[in-house]
């Protein structure tokens, strides 16, 4: 008869997850994760091969919650959906500091440029949509944008400023705007 494990995988990976919440990626060892569990490590070995299954996990984990936010942010109506996903990746930034450093703030020098363009794919049709931009000018437009942004949410992250919702909205309108003027004929996002 298989031996029984005392938990189960998602409650290894939502232990794991917590203790990444707050210490960051490094902070998740076999013993903290077991202290953690408050077992030993033998449950965790027992449904992991590994250390880095379980952080290939947290990773997963993590992006899920982000994408939660993104979806959140696009459909609340509290901002023009475009917005929505800037306004939740700097929220993500802010809730979320040692999760947004794990997704986005290491070494991607050997990532997959067609993984970066089919993640991106949804924003660049959106601005495609509701702006009338062929696909090269939106992809553009996003990358420029994703860089404002991204460079307020690692402020953020890092707590290098701590700005307003209010403040952070009217940044993103401002830098919007200045990016849109210069695709004439576009509509306003």
């Amino acid at each position: 008869m298989p031996r029984k494990f005392m938990f189960t995988k998602e409650e290894i990976i939502a232990s794991a997850l917590n203790l990444t919440r707050k210490g960051g990626i490094s902070a998740l060892t076999a013993r903290a994760l077991a202290a953690e569990l408050g077992s030993s490590s033998r449950p965790i070995f027992g449904l992991f091969k590994n250390m880095e299954e379980v952080q290939q996990e947290v990773f997963k984990a993590a992006d899920a919650l982000y994408q939660s936010y993104i979806m959140k942010g696009m459909e609340s109506g509290k901002y023009p959906p475009y917005k929505g996903i800037g306004m939740a990746y700097i929220q993500f930034a802010g809730e979320e500091k040692e999760l947004f450093k794990l997704l986005f703030m290491h070494d991607r020098s050997q990532g997959n440029v067609e993984e970066v363009n089919e993640a991106v794919k949804p924003f660049v049709e959106l601005l495609q949509k509701k702006m009338g931009l062929n696909k090269e000018d939106a992809y553009l437009l996003h990358l420029e944008m994703w860089m404002y942004v991204h460079g307020i949410a690692v402020t953020i992250a890092t707590s290098y400023l701590k700005w307003d919702r209010e403040y952070i909205s009217r940044m993103l309108t401002d830098g919007f705007e200045g990016i849109k003027s210069r695709f004439a004929g576009g509509k306003s996002e």
